[in-house]
């Protein structure tokens, strides 16, 4: 069996177990286990002066494989290019976006540097597995560098639409670099029409049978792979968190009145003060639901060194604190706003015994917090999953969430009111919808559906390439 390599800007180290790693981390770690190989990436270093030599950890069969970053790079490439233009561009934030060509060049000279540094550990027959957006040019700098191993790379933001995409001005170069890899996993199929529709009428290629592309004188797979999580272990976490001192802590706490959980990284994406907005709005349409309900939203902070990050945080700490201004009382604060992380194990139990789980992003590549939600749940007496149509997740539960649209704050908060007052028969034929969904396509079956796909990446691209001859 060939021996996997991963790469991704961090890398999950092999202490990293149980609660504190999550279900991709273990997923992909199982992987390497079972074929056994190398996770490469940045260390999350930053120094002067970087070593030259890889830091390597051996656990078993796996190999750990990482890199500092300068200053300087970690300007360009990580801060600047990554998540001051990529990032908002995928998620459709051209407000946001911010475009350097200083930036763009440190993001390229990065990607060469790690692949001068990849290439020598590559084996011949090994599979090269690339995630995001961080590494998308990586595979391009090891083709140039003599690799001609089967690359894949998946990407876990959105794919934007060819009129969003095409604001980035070097568009074209940026997606010849990821028509390099053999195989593009995308999270949905919408995003895989928005990349069908970049090659068709950007670039001029063609989109051929059995889900291959051909584009810039090669032939390349695309397909939807869309994400989710370990449910059967998530469940039974949740189930025993349930009973933990901080869960009990937090039920106690509310005195009977029901709770609405919100779990978000702190990033403009979320639409997190537009959801502050909602449920302040439920709060005023609805004033029976006043000292009934609680919202907890949960964001610990990210990126804090980018600007508008710290424009998000005041302004969600300014609309927490005027909700709570306005409608506290005595007794009860409407908003619980934690600026904090949690383990997942603590998550799972505060899921459980939340009325509702609040998912409600303004783009959003999945989202796996609506799928822990769900698996978390008590099937005896289920929560409700209210989420954004612009969640990846919203394709799979747009039969059995409440899909609202979360730039239309007055139906976020009619949708609250019909979740609190939803009939238990109804919540669980929707949990048990979700429940067939969740144990249909686990993580497991993500990770072994991408890996097969590209194991088989030449198969198909030569079949395409005879049926079009």
């Amino acid at each position: 069996m060939a021996r996997l390599i991963i790469v991704s800007n961090r890398v999950s180290q092999p202490d990293a177990a149980g609660a504190r790693a999550g279900g991709l981390a273990v997923a992909l770690r199982d992987a390497l286990k079972k074929n056994g190989g190398i996770w490469f990436g940045w260390s999350g270093q930053v120094t002067e002066q970087p070593a030259e030599e890889l830091r390597i950890v051996t656990r078993g069969r796996v190999t750990y494989a990482t890199a500092d970053l300068t200053p300087q790079d970690h300007d360009d490439y990580y801060l600047g290019f990554a998540n001051s233009a990529l990032w908002p561009l995928f998620h459709y934030r051209l407000d946001l976006f911010e475009f350097n060509r200083q930036h763009y060049e440190g993001y390229r000279r990065v990607n060469a540097a790690f692949a001068a540094k990849l290439a020598p550990l590559v084996q011949p027959d090994d599979i090269i597995w690339v995630h995001d957006y961080h590494f998308i040019p990586l595979g391009v700098e090891l083709r140039r560098a003599g690799i001609g191993n089967r690359m894949g790379i998946f990407l876990h933001t959105p794919f934007p639409a060819t009129e969003v995409m095409i604001a980035l001005p070097s568009h074209d170069d940026l997606m010849e670099s990821v028509c390099a890899y053999d195989l593009v996993g995308l999270q949905t199929k919408r995003d895989l029409h928005a990349f069908d529709d970049y090659i068709t009428r950007e670039v001029g290629g063609e989109v051929l049978g059995h889900r291959c592309v051909r584009v810039f004188d090669r032939t390349l797979c695309a397909d939807a792979f869309p994400i989710s999580i370990d449910t059967e272990n998530f469940a039974t976490m949740a189930a025993e968190a349930a009973q933990a001192e901080q869960t009990r802590r937090l039920v106690d706490s509310l005195v009977g009145r029901e709770l609405i959980i919100g779990v978000d990284r702190l990033d403009y994406s979320k639409g997190l003060v537009a959801r502050f907005e909602a449920f302040e709005r439920l709060l005023a349409k609805y004033p029976e639901h006043r000292s009934q309900v609680t919202l907890m939203q949960i964001a610990p902070p990210s990126r804090e060194d980018i600007e508008q990050y710290q424009q998000i945080r005041a302004a969600l700490e300014a609309a927490a604190g005027r909700i709570n201004g306005h409608f506290a009382d005595l007794d009860w604060m409407p908003i619980r706003y934690l600026n904090k992380n949690f383990t997942r194990r603590r998550l799972a139990g505060f899921y459980r015994v939340s009325r509702i789980g609040l998912v409600t992003p303004l783009r959003d590549g999945m989202n796996l917090v609506a799928k822990e939600y769900v698996a978390a749940q008590d099937p005896a007496d289920p929560g409700l999953l209210v989420l954004s149509r612009f969640a990846g997740a919203a394709e799979e539960f747009r039969h059995s969430a409440l899909i609202v649209n979360p730039y239309d704050v007055e139906g976020v908060a009619d949708a609250l009111h019909r979740a609190l007052a939803m009939p238990l028969a109804e919540r669980r034929d929707r949990w048990q919808t979700q429940m067939e969904v969740l144990r249909r396509n686990s993580i497991t079956q993500w990770r072994d559906s991408f890996m097969e796909t590209l194991e088989r990446t030449g198969e198909k691209t030569a079949m395409t390439a005879r049926a079009a001859s």
